[in-house]
């Protein structure tokens, strides 16, 4: 689809728009969206983590205090930096789900795989879903960003493909 490309439903396309803002970074039902579709979960990412701020109508304090908004925002500007990355062509892009567990992002560059679980509170180092996305798919790293691990601020000032280059995270 092209910049270009006419939209013969645009009451549609608004409540996708609505809903990309309000649930980005998170995995919801076809069936929650538009009822008859029947497609097992689509994941749905802004690319401008502002537009979930501007349709939620939310303050700057307000996000600092909303714990669970603020993760998603968190989630979202992590998954905008790779998606971004992926339109350049730098890698490929998607999540991981299985009976229950989930990655939240899997970043594919030529042949490794690197899951990614971002955490925007104090987390533990290591997390179930990633562990078991990691042992299924056999993984090269997995990154844990904000939470303990990766500071979010570094994660972002970094190219994808830094993350991407090295056996190892590379310091702040």
């Amino acid at each position: 689809m092209s910049l270009l490309t006419r939209v013969d439903k645009p009451a549609l396309l608004r409540r996708l728009f609505d809903l990309a803002c309000r649930y980005s970074g998170q995995i919801l039902s076809s069936t929650n969206m538009f009822g008859p579709l029947q497609d097992a979960g689509s994941l749905l990412q802004v690319l401008t983590p502002a537009l979930m701020t501007v349709t939620a109508g939310v303050s700057p304090q307000e996000v600092r205090s909303d714990r669970e908004f603020r993760g998603r925002l968190i989630e979202s500007a992590v998954g905008a930096h790779l998606a971004n990355a992926a339109a350049t062509g730098e890698c490929e892009l998607s999540y991981w789900r299985d009976r229950g567990q989930e990655g939240d992002f899997v970043v594919k560059a030529r042949s490794r795989l690197i899951a990614i679980e971002v955490k925007s509170g104090r987390a533990p180092q290591a997390h179930v879903g990633t562990a078991a996305f990691a042992a299924a798919l056999n993984v090269r790293r997995t990154l844990l960003v904000g939470g303990d691990g990766i500071a979010v601020e570094d994660f972002l000032n970094r190219h994808v493909a830094e993350w991407l280059a090295s056996s190892r995270a590379p310091g702040p």
